[in-house]
């Protein structure tokens, strides 16, 4: 019992920060500063707006987005990722709080924060890195076409019409704006866009969204213009922590929906840092101490009042493109908006939404790296199948069946992929000790086949038939070296071939049996057949002497001599 917990307890501290992480922060703060200003700025208005979309209210988001930010930023695998509410998870929570109220969300977010240091200490975060990159890369496509899609509303200076989806709710602003025009939504947006795209391009170091954003607020003042709608009122402070939510009596009801947030919160932190080390040079992200810094956000902010919590592909792509080089810009993004909620909220709520949305419309075209889409297109049509595929349902479902199809789409060509490399070809017998008349003889009566690549079970069946369609012949040997892999289906379809072939008289041989796959085999009763029989070998030579043996046991080697004196073929086939 001790060793167990000290083992755990070893592995919680292992996911702790350590020295390396300060020595980052360090490097250049000026930058990591200026970079979590920024993205406070851009995550301001998208804190509030989740946090009403989830029914909880803007205090919740921005309790999330202050509490889950910091301790993320802290705790997380990733320097470079910022976390907060998302879309994704509204989608999720919206449902919850329809059915198990304020107080059911909260619960489900403090359960799915447990799980996910559960997952951190079991080590469950090195799967990720079996989700292809097309997925990624059409993932990042899709996230950015739907960030830029859900600006349209405010880019347009118009009520977010009713709707789930996004498209749906885009083609929905736009027919709002053709009965009802506000060009001056539609010029700050556009003005702030162009800056920050081309001052990006002139001078990469200069913060040009906060300039931006700064010059739309002033201008909007100066010229009194009303149709450029400013953010509103905020919630000045946050709640005082409390478990008074917490019903022990709900737990079982709610684990279910709290299984689903944890998914949703692994997955989309994990691939949303994945992104994050693809946009930069010799940033890698530890994906078990991802999901304990997540885990612990999200322990903490329903404490006070916040929604779960993920890692925020937008937010942490502006942390990225703005010049973050460590952990301190998403912390400071924390804090930041930490003292918008106490003391600067009358400020900020001037800033127009059309100057935000301009903002996240630069970061979404920014997003997509045009080099590594095409990369992808051209290397196999698969790759770009599974890229549009993803993008696709990005933009039409939602985050968690996008990456579901794509991954289960890329397995299925990868296994058509791998099953196609798996061979069974006949191949010659070495002629050894024997003589050429000998030799002759042998090759009419035994046949060889080695195996290549995997036997499993998306190639077994075409083995089965190419095996069992062998005529002519008293002795197959199979060689086994070659075998890379072989699951339980290929086994099974192995000891059905030796037993057909055994009901039509011919005998079986395996060579060079590899201790990879005698388990496998055992355990279906395929080793069993063949060992106990005498017919398993350790090398390919030591089967054709036991090949040899048989037939002349048979009687069939003895017409070698007739054969050599110029006895008929007839003849020596009759002796057979």
């Amino acid at each position: 019992m001790t060793t167990g917990f000290s083992t755990v307890w070893a592995r919680i501290t292992s996911l702790l920060p350590g020295r390396a992480d300060l020595a980052d922060i360090r490097r250049d703060p000026r930058r990591d500063l200026l970079a979590g200003l920024t993205v406070a700025v851009v995550a301001l208005p998208l804190a509030l707006g989740f946090g009403v979309s989830s029914g909880l209210g803007a205090e919740a988001g921005l309790a999330t987005a202050v509490v889950a930010g910091a301790l993320a930023a802290v705790f997380g695998g990733s320097s470079l990722q910022v976390s907060g509410p998302t879309g994704a998870m509204t989608v999720v929570l919206v449902p919850i709080v329809g059915r198990y109220g304020p107080g059911g969300v909260l619960t489900v977010g403090l359960m799915a924060g447990v799980m996910l240091v559960g997952l951190a200490v079991l080590r469950a975060g090195k799967y990720m890195q079996y989700v292809p990159a097309p997925v990624v890369e059409g993932f990042t496509l899709g996230i950015a076409c739907v960030i830029g899609l859900q600006q349209v509303p405010n880019a347009l200076g118009v009520p977010r019409p009713e709707g789930d989806r996004v498209l749906v709710v885009t083609w929905r602003a736009v027919g709002e704006f053709a009965q009802s025009p506000n060009w001056t939504a539609v010029g700050f947006a556009v003005a702030v866009a162009a800056l920050m795209l081309l001052g990006a391009r002139w001078r990469p170091t200069v913060p040009f969204s906060i300039v931006a954003v700064i010059a739309a607020t002033i201008v909007a003042r100066l010229a009194h213009l009303d149709a450029a709608k400013p953010i509103g009122d905020l919630p000045s402070g946050l709640p005082a922590p409390s478990l008074s939510f917490l019903d022990p009596g709900s737990l079982g009801t709610l684990l279910a929906p709290a299984v689903a947030v944890a998914a949703l919160a692994a997955l989309e932190s994990l691939l949303s840092a994945s992104v994050a080390d693809g946009m930069t040079v010799g940033q890698r992200h530890d994906p078990d101490r991802e999901l304990f810094g997540q885990g612990l956000a999200n322990i903490a902010a329903p404490l006070f009042g916040g929604v779960p919590a993920t890692g925020a592909i937008a937010r942490t792509a502006v942390n990225v493109r703005t010049g973050a080089g460590s952990r301190l810009a998403a912390l400071t993004h924390a804090a930041v908006l930490a003292v918008i909620v106490l003391a600067a909220a009358p400020l900020v709520s001037r800033i127009p939404l059309a100057a935000l949305a301009g903002v996240l419309l630069a970061t979404a075209i920014r997003m997509v790296e045009v080099g590594s889409l095409r990369a992808m297109a051209k290397a196999t049509r698969s790759d770009a199948f599974i890229l549009v595929l993803t993008a696709v349902a990005t933009l039409v479902l939602d985050l968690v069946y996008a990456v579901i199809i794509g991954l289960v789409v890329a397995g299925a060509l990868a296994l058509r992929a791998v099953a196609q490399q798996a061979r069974i070809d006949q191949v010659p017998l070495e002629t050894g000790d024997h003589s050429a008349e000998e030799h002759a003889l042998l090759a009419e009566h035994i046949v060889a086949y080695r195996i290549d690549g995997p036997l499993f079970f998306a190639a077994a069946h075409r083995f089965l038939l190419e095996l069992t369609e062998v005529a002519d012949v008293r002795v197959v040997i199979l060689r086994m070296s070659r075998v890379s892999t072989m699951d339980a289906t290929g086994a099974l379809v192995l000891k059905d071939a030796v037993e057909k072939l055994k009901r039509r008289g011919i005998l079986v041989l395996a060579s060079a049996i590899r201790p990879g796959q005698r388990q496998v085999l055992e355990s279906v009763g395929a080793l069993e057949l063949l060992r106990h029989a005498g017919h398993e070998y350790a090398t390919t030579p030591e089967a054709i002497r036991a090949a040899r043996d048989h037939l002349e046991t048979a009687g069939v080697l003895p017409a070698l001599a007739a054969r050599t004196s110029g006895t008929s073929r007839t003849s020596s086939e009759e002796a057979l």
